[in-house]
């Protein structure tokens, strides 16, 4: 199955670079490119690709707000949103994962890891860069003097819905998952959607960004 993608990016070098090393992957193909977050929602109207590669910082509508608006489109409801930043800052990383992004990836990444990343989240995985990884380990650390009470934001889910989770922010798909608890993949999924509801996220990634914070993910990603 090829993955469509749509590149965002207010800097039409970087969109040129991205397009033609994606374009050497047979099952990627490049259906449009955005230089403005109002451009890119109107192409992912019109193209319906799989992933959208999201510029944050453009002018004009910027790339939150146009992940906000096509997350709250129903028809784009299959599309998958990658926030592509040089600024992975807490804040901007905190704003894109209430907009609903499903990934994030640094534009100073190696190329494999854009790559892989996309496959990732086509296939409905939760994406997040090293360095995203180490902001949310770094709020962890600032709230290990809190009440566990007051810092778990994961404490309604139950025993099995964390274990799955934990697991899932190790980098491991469904199929792994399932393997290693020896459930269906559709009892993972099922836990997953229920995780997500109870924490009351958009996404899988925010799911995992909220592990990391609470503690429930390890220290390091295997992945």
């Amino acid at each position: 199955m090829t993955i469509s993608v749509l590149i965002v990016d207010d800097q039409p070098l970087i969109r040129s670079a991205i397009a033609a090393l994606l374009s050497d992957e047979p099952e990627m193909s490049v259906v449009g490119e955005a230089g403005d977050g109002e451009e890119a929602v109107r192409l992912t109207r019109e193209l319906h690709p799989s992933v959208v590669l999201m510029d944050v910082r453009m002018r004009g509508m910027d790339g939150v707000a146009a992940t906000a608006a096509i997350r709250a489109d129903p028809e784009l409801d299959g599309c998958r949103v990658v926030a592509l930043t040089t600024f992975e800052e807490a804040d901007v990383l905190a704003a894109c994962l209430r907009a609903g992004v499903d990934g994030f990836i640094g534009k100073g990444s190696r190329a494999v890891f854009m790559i892989e990343g996309i496959r990732a989240v086509a296939a409905g995985e939760s994406l997040l860069s090293p360095r995203a990884t180490a902001l949310f380990l770094k709020a962890r650390e600032q709230t290990a003097g809190v009440a566990p009470q007051q810092r778990d934001e994961l404490g309604a889910l139950t025993n099995r819905e964390r274990e799955v989770v934990a697991l899932m922010a190790t980098g491991m798909t469904d199929e792994a998952i399932s393997a290693r608890l020896t459930i269906s993949i559709a009892t993972t999924k099922t836990h997953v959607n229920r995780a997500m509801a109870k924490a009351d996220t958009r996404t899988r990634t925010a799911l995992v960004a909220m592990a990391y914070r609470t503690g429930l993910a390890p220290a390091r990603r295997d992945r």
